[in-house]
């Protein structure tokens, strides 16, 4: 990196990649890239002065990457093989590396917090960098998704000495790291186009794990079992867990827990976000980042000012009448606890449901669960399944799981008249879920719903 100093981003609009794009841009680095389309990310890199292209030709891309062979390329794995501009610089001799080997070289720089697992990393590492942002550390935080707040998904001190990242396991991507602190959520299977079974996927957690110098530097939630790394410390609501937590219910909107086995003889938190897995959530977050030295009181204070991530139990709507909550769960165990989650919240509230499949390969291997998933709420719209990366899978599409579904009211609806329908009859409750496109849906369901309820008052 110390002899480059022009980096052209392929893909630079994925949540990951446009915030190491703004990580160097703040370096001084000059920093181009291309996407498919302009998006709000885009936008916000372009006002930062970052020169984006969104046309997959070879005369787009910008001079001084064109005349300048010493140009590091990174790009996500989510490029397609029959890309003009990637093959065109691939065969030009470019250095070119994924977004992961990227983060890898950076974690050898600082003092790295790690934090994986198949759900819940990104609400994880968003609560850790809020507490980092506000501690006396200087820190680099990147996050999978954009923080409320601070409407950004890095955050950055000058000259940091700790690095938070989220560690993906999709195409083994964080085996590139070399943490000094790990935290793992959970490990389902998932990520069954790139894993062959669960077990494999476990032994990418293991040697994830094997980088971790100190054992007693790594934090395992007790859901996960604790011989998959050994020598480690485990969280949870059980009693045999290391660090223990009890809910004491809900007051003003948070859910108050009591954490035993972190530093003093009890704490007490205040988590402004609903259900137990956001409580674990907190509970890693917090843990990791007093391993890393921040003071339990500046974390207990952190946590209760937390705002949030966007669409991760984000209210679009909030009104007596009316309550849309926006998330991006994507798999059968995500949709399971926002359900509970919302009962817990809204006990006997009539629960409706918008829901996007993300890829086709996922909605295959999972089926049967994202059916039983999904027949818990009262109601359903369906949507067809986002592609992604990936093309259509023969007989995998909407139909084939609403076939599956044992709800009464369901139905499959296209993206154009789904504002209407709902708004038609306004559920008491409504999740819109998914990870796909479903969010560019969104602003147009609640104009449809406030209108409505405006026309009824």
């Amino acid at each position: 990196m110390k002899n480059r100093k022009v980096i052209y981003f392929i893909g630079i609009g994925g949540i990951g990649m446009s915030a190491l794009a703004r990580f160097y841009n703040a370096k001084g680095f000059q920093v181009y890239g291309y996407d498919l389309t302009a998006i709000p990310l885009t936008d916000r890199l372009i006002k930062e002065n970052i020169v984006i292209h969104f046309n997959d030709e070879i005369s787009d891309i910008p001079q001084e990457v064109k005349e300048n062979t010493e140009v590091l390329v990174i790009y996500t794995p989510a490029i397609p093989k029959e890309h003009k501009v990637f093959n065109h610089l691939k065969a030009q001799g470019y250095k070119m590396i994924k977004r992961a080997e990227a983060l890898g070289l950076l974690s050898k720089e600082y003092k790295t917090i790690a934090i994986a697992g198949t759900h819940g990393k990104t609400t994880t590492t968003a609560i850790a960098a809020h507490i980092l942002k506000n501690s006396e550390l200087l820190a680099v935080s990147f996050i999978g998704g954009v923080l409320a707040e601070y409407e950004s998904n890095i955050l950055m001190d000058e000259n940091p000495e700790i690095m938070l990242v989220e560690a993906d396991e999709y195409d083994r991507s964080f085996l590139q790291l070399e943490p000094d602190y790990l935290g793992i959520t959970s490990v389902d299977a998932d990520h069954l186009d790139i894993y062959s079974d669960k077990l494999d996927l476990q032994r990418s957690f293991q040697k994830l794990g094997e980088k971790v110098a100190f054992n007693d530097n790594i934090l395992l939630c007790d859901t996960v079992s604790k011989g998959l790394i050994s020598n480690t410390q485990s969280y949870g609501f059980s009693k045999d867990a290391d660090i223990r937590l009890t809910s004491n219910g809900y007051e003003n909107g948070l859910h108050q827990i009591s954490v035993d086995g972190l530093g003093r003889e009890r704490i007490e938190l205040n988590i402004p976000m609903p259900g137990d897995h956001n409580a674990l959530n907190a509970v890693l977050a917090a843990a990791l980042c007093f391993k890393a030295g921040c003071s339990l009181d500046g974390i207990i204070k952190s946590i209760a000012s937390f705002k949030g991530v966007k669409r991760r139990f984000e209210y679009v709507i909030n009104n007596p009448n009316c309550v849309i909550i926006d998330d991006y769960a994507h798999h059968p165990t995500e949709i399971n606890v926002l359900i509970d989650a919302v009962h817990q919240l809204y006990p006997g509230k009539k629960v409706a449901g918008v829901f996007q499949p993300h890829l086709f390969s996922r909605t295959r291997d999972f089926a049967d669960d994202f059916a039983k998933s999904l027949s818990r709420l009262d109601k359903l719209y369906l949507l067809e399944i986002y592609p992604a990366r990936e093309k259509e899978i023969p007989g995998v599409n909407a139909k084939m799981l609403l076939d599956l579904l044992t709800l009464n009211e369901k139905s499959i609806v296209n993206k154009e008249n789904l504002a209407v329908l709902i708004s038609s009859t306004i559920p008491e409750i409504l999740l819109i879920i998914g990870a796909g496109d479903i969010a560019q849906l969104v602003p147009a369901v609640k104009q449809a719903v406030i209108e409505k309820i405006e026309a009824y008052d």
